[in-house]
Order: C-alpha cells, then structure tokens, then sequence
C-alpha cells in the first residue's frame, strides 16, 4: 500500500530514464510475520511509449549497503557499477522497481539478511508500483546481487504465499549467499583474501547490529573480540565503503575478531538467513565470480547444488578470474538470454554443475 511518492532527483535516477519516483509504501513487518511497517522503494520507468500492456517490471534486490539510514539507496546516486547493470535491464524494456528494505531509510534498524524482511520488502515494492505507476505489467523478473541475491532468491521462494498474484517469470542472482552449517566451517578455514583482511568481516559486523535491533538478549562482546568492538559500534552508523575501510585498516579477519562461540551467539540471526525452500517456482540464474572473496564460491555453488536437488530449474555460471563487483557485469550477455528466454515462456534446461567461463 503506497502512503507516500515523491519525484526521484535526477542525480539518483538511471541515465536516459523516464518518470523516476520514490515512495514510501506499508510492508509485512518481516520480523515478526505481522503488523505493516513503513518501507521506502523507488521506481524508474523507462523513456519513450511504453509497450502494449505496460513495461515489465525488474524488481530490484540491492547489495549491502549498511544499515543506518543515510546508507538507503533511494536517497543515494548509483554506483557506476550499479548504474551501468540497471541501465542495461531498461535497454531491454524493463521498469525498475528497487526496495531499500526494512529500517534503511525509515524507522527501526535494518534486519541485515534476513530473508524474510527482504522478500516481503520486494514483493510489496513491486505491488505498490503496479498499483500506482501507469503504464506497468504484472510481469516481474526478481533480479539481485550479493545481499540482495539472496533476498531475490528469498523473494522467489516466499512468493507462492505471501503474494501469489505477482507473476514473477524468472530469478536472476548474482554473489548469492547461502549458509549452512557445514559451508560456514569451510568458509572459517579459509584464509583471508590478502593475510589479514576479510570483506566476510563486514558483513558479520552488519549482521550483529541488525540482531541487536531486536534482539534484546544479543550481546556483542559475546561474538566479537576487543579488538573488533571499536568496528561493531562504528557499523551501526558507517555506511559499506567506509566500514570495509576501517575494517582493512584494522586488519579484521575471523581469527583475531570472532569469539569461538559467536555462532551460538549470532545464531538467531543466521537463522533468519535460511530460505523457506529451496524449490523455487521460476527457473533461476546464478552468477558467481570464480575470485569471489565477499561471498565465497562455496556459498554460492552450495545454493546451486542444494536448489538443483530441490528441483528448481537452475542455470548457473561461473565467471573465471573475476570477483565479487566484477562478475555482475560480466553476467549481463547470459542473463539477457535467460531473461528472453523466460519472458518468452521458452523452457530453460538446467546447468547445475558450471565449469569457469
């Protein structure tokens, strides 16, 4: 439900673009499963006469952020990378539609990776646009990267419940992450990229403020070692460039910064990162960067192996000698035959076990 639009400034809108909003619209409070809380999204419509039936609506997952406010990416300009990736889906006729999610940019602290928050977040978003926006179809493709990887791969899977009347006609990933108990030893072994430094670090430092924000039991100093405690109260303000600064200036890896018991102590929180299933509806693109150091491979081929199993239609990809940033660009010329391919209701074989391309 849409409580509040206004015109996106130019300067955070997508080059050669039509009509661009922001709105703020009500949201399954995806902590607690109940009760609306506000959420902000914008919208950018493409230049030009839209098609017969209204545009396609790419429904946009957004990577980290941060968790504070100003971090939102409504209220920021793209990134080049961002820009030139979201440019390249309204070449191809699609409006996008992109949540900040839950407590980025309205009240409340962002529930960093909780699957949950980000798949009602999405499909809401959408719902308001289609609702609000002339000249928008009901035909949606879910497409996110790192963070929001998994909350496209998340939004895909709560759909046929919480919103059976989206018609959602593929998901495409990128940086996806997928946590087992299993892969999170794996990934704990692993030496950081460099000797000191590990992005993974920032995303755990996120992930415990987002746990504070509504778990009145969680204590930081029970996950995290004094030396990562100065880093932990930055987070809650410092937006991802300037926190993945900080923590490479202070050397932060898993070994020097995490307790051994942080996983029984942030286990609320990596709970809450699990999908509902694994059995998505709409055949799945998967990206990984075969260097991929902030979402390590192993995550990513896990959640490959595991919806394979589960029966999802899964074309995945593996992008050699490229890291996390690079490989969603390098993606675009696959995703593009995936996406016509779906849009067009051809069928998509799987590919669940990607040799480096």
């Amino acid at each position: 439900m849409l409580t509040a639009s206004a015109s996106l400034p130019e300067a955070f809108s997508l080059p050669d673009a039509g009509p661009s909003l922001r709105i703020t619209y009500l949201s399954t409070n995806g902590v607690t499963g109940t009760g609306l809380v506000p959420v902000t999204a914008e919208i950018i419509v493409p230049a030009g006469s839209p098609p017969a039936g209204g545009w396609p609506v790419v429904a946009w997952a957004h990577g980290t952020v941060g968790v504070a406010d100003h971090c939102a990416p409504s209220g920021n300009p793209w990134s080049d990378r961002n820009r030139r990736y979201l440019s390249e889906w309204m070449k191809r006729g699609f409006a996008v539609v992109g949540t900040d999610y839950q407590g980025l940019g309205t009240p409340g602290v962002h529930p960093y990776l909780n699957t949950r928050v980000e798949a009602y977040n999405l499909l809401d978003a959408v719902r308001a646009a289609l609702a609000s926006v002339p000249d928008l179809r009901n035909e949606v493709m879910i497409v996110g990267q790192s963070q929001g990887g998994g909350a496209a791969f998340a939004s895909a899977a709560f759909a046929p419940d919480y919103a059976p009347d989206l018609h959602i006609r593929g998901v495409v990933a990128t940086g996806a992450p997928y946590i087992t108990p299993e892969l999170m030893k794996r990934i704990l072994a692993q030496p950081a990229s460099d000797g000191s430094y590990n992005p993974v670090m920032v995303y755990m430092l996120y992930l415990a403020q987002g746990l504070a924000g509504y778990d009145p039991a969680f204590r930081p100093e029970d996950a995290f070692t004094p030396k990562a405690m100065s880093a932990y109260r930055k987070a809650g303000d410092l937006c991802v460039g300037p926190l993945t600064e900080m923590v490479k200036k202070e050397g932060l890896n898993f070994s020097n910064s995490l307790r051994p018991g942080f996983a029984k102590t942030l286990a609320p929180a990596l709970a809450a990162m699990t999908y509902p299933t694994l059995k998505l509806a709409q055949p799945l693109f998967m990206g990984t960067g075969e260097l991929d150091w902030d979402v390590p491979p192993p995550l990513q081929l896990g959640l490959v192996k595991a919806a394979c199993a589960a029966g999802t239609v899964v074309q995945a990809h593996v992008y050699k000698g490229l890291n996390h940033d690079q490989t969603v660009n390098a993606s675009l010329p696959d995703s593009a035959a995936f996406t016509k391919a779906v849009m067009a209701g051809e069928v998509v074989t799987s590919q669940c076990n990607p040799m480096p391309e």
